[in-house]
């Protein structure tokens, strides 16, 4: 054999020492995984020993169910055989961003210049890009409590926060008498709605409260003073039911445009979570600037899938006929799971529901907390609840815990996108003989 091909075949098996400090910064060393992750890790081990869990952690869907629209797929093909391979501009693909602009001219009645839309890899780096344009080390973020990931971020700019406790009452959203106070040296108020985790979604009143708010703490800030920004993640916004009606701050409040951000994508509204396709609309100069860090990043979509999503905006018959089908697929089985744990507490069970609004997201309180198990085991805290519902009931759920909140009141978010109706008709009588079995 030659030798340098010898050589290149051998293996080479690196020795890694202990070390007696860590070699990583502080902030890597601070930085935990996700929650909902370690959760998966029970899931997988049930299965492997061949349970059916209803699995309702993941905020993603199942294809089978919530396959992605047939146009865009197609589009994405013919993005592909034309050669749309290669790099595409950092901050995105004109024809989308104008796409982008024209859609929420068109559904949002949002007139923002070109300027203001940067195309991202799905809506997380256009948080990321949010926090680390407007955040200094030390500088003060607001956010409620249960929200996704808002502490992550605050850990990864280096920010000091202040979690606003939401109150089942008020749907788990922030209201502008707990956020009163908590305003005055922040530099960042991060909004969700519909809110992950909870699927609830604010009212025009309340909204308004809020924007009002911010305005008001902005017209206090001196000339030399920054302002004041509101992050709106509006990532759900076309998954709504019933009566609830999709507000933003900048149609109620105008003024508002210079200081709010808008984080959305394709993501959520059509079951593309794997398609990574996002956005972020700003005032111009911001947006500049958020463009500027994730090009360094490369934080960008796929060209074709960029090429595609800008022909899916354009078509309103292509985006109303998938949501006729998918809005109303959600919307049963959120219903069904809601009624299902409603019928429970009416008879005197220890589980509620809030009535969904939107997203995918079911929220529900299991308050099992002093409940003695048949093995006798006392459950004490939201992990140990999840950990006997998975168990007993084969219901996979995530606690308020990977959402900020420190409280075991038995809150958790329900999240439907990988199942099937059936799946949850199925699901119910395990879950009341599990409650049947506490004592």
């Amino acid at each position: 054999m030659n030798l340098e091909v010898e050589e290149l075949n051998t293996v080479t098996k690196p020795a890694f020492p202990i070390r007696s400090v860590p070699a990583v910064s502080h902030m890597a060393q601070g930085l935990v995984g996700s929650e909902i992750l370690k959760i998966a890790a029970d899931i997988r081990a049930m299965t492997a020993e061949g349970h059916t869990i209803c699995n309702l952690t993941v905020g993603d869907f199942d294809p089978r169910y919530f396959p992605i629209p047939r146009e865009l797929r197609k589009s994405i093909e013919l993005a592909l055989d034309a050669g749309e391979t290669n790099y595409p501009p950092s901050d995105g693909m004109l024809s989308l961003r104008k796409a982008v602009k024209n859609f929420y001219e068109r559904r949002l009645g949002l007139d923002y210049p070109i300027e203001s839309f940067i195309i991202t890899s799905g809506a997380r780096p256009a948080i990321y890009a949010t926090y680390n344009v407007l955040i200094d080390e030390g500088d003060k973020v607001v956010y409620p409590i249960p929200s996704w990931n808002n502490n992550h971020y605050c850990h990864l700019s280096r920010a000091t926060w202040e979690r606003v406790i939401c109150r089942a009452e008020d749907a788990f959203l922030p209201t502008r008498e707990v956020l009163g106070g908590t305003l005055g040296d922040a530099k960042l108020l991060s909004l969700c709605s519909p809110l992950n985790p909870s699927g609830t979604a604010f009212s025009r009143e309340a909204l308004e409260g809020i924007c009002d708010l911010v305005i008001d703490e902005n017209d206090r800030r001196g000339s030399g003073e920054r302002p004041l920004f509101m992050m709106y993640d509006q990532v759900y916004w076309m998954l709504t039911f019933g009566d609830t009606v999709h507000h933003n701050p900048v149609s109620l409040r105008p003024e508002l445009a210079p200081n709010t951000i808008f984080v959305d994508g394709i993501s959520k509204a059509f079951a593309a979570t794997g398609v990574r396709v996002g956005w972020a609309v700003a005032a111009p100069d911001v947006a500049h600037r958020m463009s500027n860090i994730l090009g360094h990043i490369g934080a960008w979509a796929p060209r074709a899938e960029q090429v595609a999503t800008a022909a899916l905006l354009l078509d309103d018959d292509a985006i109303d006929g998938y949501h006729a089908t998918m809005v109303s697929n959600i919307e049963e089985r959120l219903n069904l799971l809601y009624q299902g744990i409603q019928d429970l507490h009416e008879e005197g069970f220890p589980a509620a529901a809030i009535s969904p609004m939107g997203a995918i997201y079911l929220t529900a309180q299991f308050d099992l907390a002093g409940c003695r198990t048949h093995k006798g085991k006392i459950l004490e805290t939201n992990e140990d609840i999840r950990k006997y519902l998975l168990e007993e009931a084969r219901l996979a759920i995530v606690p308020f815990q990977a959402f900020g909140s420190e409280d075991n009141t038995g809150w958790f978010r329900l999240s439907i996108g990988a199942v099937s109706s059936q799946d949850i008709e199925d699901m119910l009588p395990r879950l009341r003989r599990a409650l049947e079995s506490l004592k």
